[in-house]
């Protein structure tokens, strides 16, 4: 099986407000969007149960004309807290590189 990192052309997470982390799938083209964007491991509870987070509050957009997959989730403390670990969100898409599509 293929991992999401050999088959997305780029992935990235960033912060979507000081409340919520956006990560973005960037497909190759429209023919591995089509193909890979509903694979079992790319629902919004397979992605919430990557983060930890309820899959409830997972979004989940696809993006068809840009062949991009995008999830957003609530950040566990808000921006710039106490116990903040990724300030920018910049980091957290590393825990979906080896996911098997």
């Amino acid at each position: 099986m293929p991992k999401l990192s050999n088959v997305c052309s780029h992935v990235r997470s960033k912060n979507a407000g000081p409340f919520w982390i956006t990560v973005d799938l960037f497909f190759p083209d429209a023919g591995a969007f089509a193909h890979y964007s509903n694979a079992p491991s790319l629902t919004g509870s397979a992605i919430a149960a990557v983060f930890g987070v309820d899959p409830v509050s997972m979004k989940r957009f696809e993006v068809t004309h840009l062949s991009v997959l995008k999830f957003s989730y609530p950040r566990a403390t808000p921006q710039g807290g106490t116990v903040e670990r990724d300030m920018h969100g910049g980091q957290q898409y590393v825990r979906l590189l080896d996911v098997e599509l």
